[in-house]
């Protein structure tokens, strides 16, 4: 793209506050150029970097940028409704497909953040207060280079403010970008506060923030080069958190579940959130407006869902071994069960002729359903009548009371409507009739905040980037390229070890899960690492980016996802194409380079 669209055409000054509903945002006032001078002043410092963290809402939780995050893995297939195909498949993925969207947001965020630190180190603020401000700026430029590196590999890299126009642009060594990321992160872990102060409220980024950013990218570039060192600062940057959580405020739940609890959206497991509201200023939420997929808005609970009010109240078997069903809808759309996007389901085989042909999710990622407490606490498998006066052959189903709906992860003798030989009012969908129409849903981002007339509307809830449990896996993965199997069987083993925890266990039935789910180091493998990935952080935004760090992404897709995806994937695709829209826009000096393979 021309350099001046890397200009921040729109920032926005003010500082964090606490906003209405516990919403803690950033209050941002529109200005409409940016010059040198801006820069200069203490609104202005503050201005560009709330303006960058105003452009996370752009991208985290929309549900083209989702799809780029997830699609054409082991874990996630199509839904029914599912847009930006390509990235399913692989087939026909091209530059045009990244037209626009990050790599635009990127730019126009790192141009900011150049002017906030070439200008604002002689800005007339407290020392203490201006530290915090540039070691923000450091950390948001580097966060944004490590995406465009692990996306698109050699990247342009841009250190000054751009001002004026030009045509012309080329990419560095992405060992150079890397260099770069990593000298901003140390400087940024240094000087941020240990735990969050004014006016940063909410979860901007702190030193912990910091360091468990610098410990990925040290391990994704130990992965790259496979250079041990790297992975030798990536364990040891992880074990300092984990040693040190107390100083920087950061801890597990006792309860996975917790984790998702609205009421702990800003607690102590979350290290980094884009934030959102329902005051209009601070995204395009217009109260009953309903969601728009291209908008800066929360799409998150949504995506993952099927559309449940379509189901008829009796069902049956067709000749293709699909399920079908007829008589009056059972559901009617509501906020407690989420509105139906249908653009992404959990991989659990393609149906062919009554069978599937893989089911990673809950044949291989979450079999132990018995002693993991995970899959319950990530994905809705029932649904309760909402919907009076539905009857079919079986009865009428009561409100409140009866399951309309029921997708268990194990086979049921007698489904859709029977329940092993005892009548069911509703539907049973097993695991051989969920395709890409019905499937268990996601229910980490749920959002019942929203009055019951706006149904549609989008989530205001924070999308969490990073969570504290990541350091474990992060130091699990750092140990075992270090051939340190002892220590990475440990750190897994925590996460584990909290999965087991149901509240509904006795203390005894507790203890017993944590023996059974508790690994030894000699189990420890790359796929039993992203196999532990999946359970913890399903339908989170990390997966694809996962697959590319450990190189694995040719071969689990093939394996897990034969189909859809592994039919035209290859190794060019452990990047994304060069947005279409850069390479025409550089007409000046050498061609713009296209990633190989595209």
């Amino acid at each position: 793209m021309k350099l001046n669209r890397k200009i921040s055409f729109l920032i926005t000054a003010a500082a964090l506050v606490v906003a209405p509903a516990c919403n803690k945002i950033l209050e941002e006032h529109p200005q409409s150029q940016i010059v040198p001078s801006f820069f200069g002043t203490a609104g202005g410092l503050l201005g560009g970097i709330s303006g960058v963290y105003n452009d996370l809402r752009s991208l985290w939780g929309t549900e083209g940028f989702t799809a780029q995050l997830i699609a054409g893995t082991d874990e996630h297939l199509k839904g029914a409704s599912a847009s930006g195909t390509n990235f399913y498949t692989y087939n026909g993925l091209s530059g045009n497909d990244m037209n626009g969207g990050m790599w635009n947001i990127a730019y126009q965020d790192i141009n900011t953040l150049n002017g906030v630190l070439q200008f604002g180190q002689t800005v007339d603020l407290p020392a203490a207060t201006k530290q915090q401000y540039l070691a923000q700026a450091k950390f948001l430029r580097a966060f944004w280079y490590f995406h465009l590196a692990q996306m698109f590999g050699d990247v342009p890299l841009h250190l000054t403010f751009i001002t004026s126009a030009s045509t012309a642009d080329s990419r560095q060594p992405v060992g150079d970008v890397y260099a770069q990321i990593i000298k901003d992160l140390t400087d940024a872990a240094a000087n941020l506060s240990p735990q969050v102060t004014a006016p940063f409220l909410g979860k901007a980024a702190t030193q912990a923030t910091a360091k468990y950013l610098l410990a990925k990218v040290y391990l994704t570039r130990g992965w790259l080069n496979n250079t041990a060192s790297d992975f030798t600062q990536a364990s040891t940057i992880a074990a300092d958190l984990i040693t040190n959580k107390a100083t920087y405020g950061i801890d597990l739940w006792a309860d996975y579940a917790d984790a998702f609890k609205p009421a702990n959206d800003y607690g102590k497991e979350v290290l980094f959130v884009s934030d959102h509201s329902i005051d209009v200023k601070y995204g395009q939420y217009v109260v009953g407006g309903g969601a728009a997929g291209g908008a800066a808005q929360n799409l998150l609970p949504w995506l993952f869902r099927f559309n449940y009010p379509t189901l008829g109240v009796n069902a049956a078997i067709n000749a293709s071994g699909v399920l079908a069903t007829s008589g009056s809808a059972m559901m009617t759309r509501d906020v407690a069960n989420g509105r139906p996007f249908i653009r992404t389901r959990p991989n659990s085989g393609i149906l062919s002729a009554g069978v599937n042909t893989t089911n990673y999710i809950i044949n291989q990622a979450f079999a132990d359903r018995v002693n993991d407490s995970r899959f319950d606490k990530t994905f809705q498998t029932v649904f309760i009548s909402n919907t009076a006066n539905i009857t079919g052959t079986r009865g009428t189903l009561t409100v409140g009371v009866d399951t309309a709906i029921w997708l268990p992860p194990f086979d049921v003798t007698g489904a859709p409507q029977s329940n092993n030989g005892v009548p069911f009012k509703g539907i049973i969908i097993p695991p051989k009739l969920q395709d890409a129409n019905y499937f268990p849903v996601v229910k980490k981002f749920d959002d019942p905040s929203r009055a019951a007339a706006n149904f549609n509307d989008p989530s205001t809830r924070p999308v969490c980037l990073y969570r504290f449990s990541d350091v474990y896996l992060l130091a699990a993965e750092a140990y075992f390229k270090s051939g340190d199997l002892v220590n990475a069987a440990a750190m897994i083993n925590v996460i584990r070890q909290r999965a087991a925890f149901k509240t509904t266990n006795t203390a005894a039935q507790n203890a017993a899960a944590v023996t059974a789910v508790t690994i030894t180091p000699a189990q420890v493998t790359l796929d039993y690492i992203l196999d532990e990935r999946t359970r913890e952080f399903y339908a989170e935004g990390l997966r694809w980016l996962d697959l590319v760090r450990t190189r694995a992404l040719v071969a689990r897709v093939t394996t897990w996802n034969p189909v859809e995806a592994g039919a035209n994937i290859k190794p060019t695709h452990m990047l994304r194409p060069i947005p279409q829209a850069q390479i025409d826009a550089v007409t000046e000096g050498p061609k713009f380079p296209q990633n190989p393979g595209y």
